[in-house]
C-alpha cells in the first residue's frame, strides 16, 4: 500500500515533537523556581486529537508515547529531586492506550507506576484502578486486567471488600484461573491478615498462569513475610531474655549465651538482622533485599 507523502511528514512531525519533549524533560529544573511547581511539559492531551493527527499510524505513535511513559517514570524516579513530580504520568498512558486500546502491558505497568507510594512512584492508586478500567471497556474479558484492579485495592488502598469485589469479577470471566474465587473468599474473611497475604502470593508464585515478572514479585512478598515472621519471633525472644535478667540484649551474643538462640538470625536472604540495645526492636539491615517491609497493620 503506498502512503501519501504527507502522511509521512506528519509522522516525522510527531516524531520530533517527542523528541523535542524528551529534551525539554531532561532540562534541570530552574534555579528559584518554587518547590512542587512542575517543569514536566506535555504538548498534546488530548487523545482524540491525537488519533486525528496520527492518521494510520495509531500503533507506532502509541509505541512513542509507551517509551516517554516509561523515560518519564524512570527518570522520575532515580531523580535526586526533592520534590519529584510525575503529574504528566498519567496523561502519557491516557494518550497511550487512547492510541492503541489494546495495549496491555501500558495498563499493566502503567498502574504499578501509578501506583507505587510516592516517591518511588506516583502514588496515585485512585489513577492506577482508573487506567485498569479504561482497559477493561476496551476488552472487557480480559480477567488479567480486573484481578490487577483488584490488587490495587489490596496492595496499596487496603481495601479488602473491593479487592475481594474485583477478584470474584474477575473469576466470573471467561478463561479466568480457579484461584481467583478461592482468594475472593479468603480475602473477605481476613482482610489483611498476614495469612491472607500468604495466601494470595503462594497462589500467584506456584500459578502457571501468572507472568514471569508476577512470579518474581509474589516470591519476594513471600520473602518479606517470613521476614516479619522470623523478626516477631527475634522480639519474642528479647523479652523473654529481658523478664530472665531484668535487662535488655545488648547483642544476639547475649542471647546466643543465654541458650535462647544458636547463632546470629538472619532474613531469608541471608542478611543479619539488627538488634536495637536500647528499645529492644529487631529490624531488616539497611543492605537486606527486602526493604522496606509492609507495615504489620497491612502485611502486603
Amino acid at each position: 500500500m503506498k502512503v501519501h507523502p504527507a502522511a509521512w511528514a506528519v509522522l516525522v512531525a510527531l516524531f520530533a515533537a517527542v523528541i523535542g519533549l524528551q529534551l525539554l524533560q531532561a532540562r534541570e529544573q530552574p534555579l528559584g523556581l518554587p518547590a512542587g511547581v512542575s517543569t514536566n511539559l506535555l504538548y498534546v492531551r488530548s487523545p482524540e486529537f491525537l488519533r486525528r493527527a496520527s492518521l494510520s499510524f495509531h500503533a507506532l505513535v502509541a509505541d512513542i508515547y509507551w517509551i516517554r511513559t516509561v523515560q518519564h517514570y524512570g527518570s522520575t524516579k532515580l531523580s535526586t529531586e526533592e520534590h519529584k513530580q510525575y503529574d504528566i504520568l498519567y496523561p502519557l498512558l491516557d494518550l497511550t492506550t487512547s492510541l492503541d486500546p489494546y495495549f496491555d502491558v501500558a495498563y499493566k505497568f502503567g498502574a504499578i507506576f501509578l501506583a507505587e507510594e510516592y516517591p518511588a512512584g506516583a502514588g496515585r492508586p485512585d489513577q492506577a484502578i482508573a487506567i485498569l478500567r479504561k482497559g477493561l471497556q476496551a476488552q472487557p474479558d480480559k480477567w488479567q486486567l480486573a484481578q490487577e484492579v483488584g490488587f490495587v485495592y489490596y496492595w496499596w488502598l487496603h481495601d479488602y471488600d473491593n479487592a475481594a469485589t474485583w477478584f470474584n469479577r474477575a473469576a466470573d470471566m471467561t478463561k479466568a484461573p480457579g484461584w481467583l474465587r478461592p482468594l475472593a473468599a479468603v480475602t473477605l474473611a481476613q482482610g489483611g491478615a498476614r495469612a491472607t497475604s500468604r495466601t494470595l502470593w503462594g497462589e500467584i508464585a506456584s500459578n502457571a498462569d501468572a507472568d514471569a515478572w508476577l512470579k518474581s514479585q509474589a516470591t519476594w512478598r513471600l520473602n518479606q513475610l517470613d521476614a516479619m515472621d522470623g523478626i516477631d519471633l527475634m522480639e519474642r525472644l528479647v523479652q523473654q531474655y529481658r523478664a530472665r535478667t531484668g535487662v535488655l540484649p545488648a547483642t544476639w551474643a547475649d542471647l546466643i549465651r543465654a541458650g535462647l538462640l544458636r547463632g546470629v538470625p538472619a532474613d531469608p536472604e541471608g542478611t543479619p538482622l539488627r538488634l536495637d540495645a536500647a528499645t529492644g526492636r529487631v529490624g531488616l539491615d539497611p543492605r537486606s533485599k527486602l526493604n522496606p517491609l509492609p507495615s504489620r497493620e497491612h502485611p502486603l
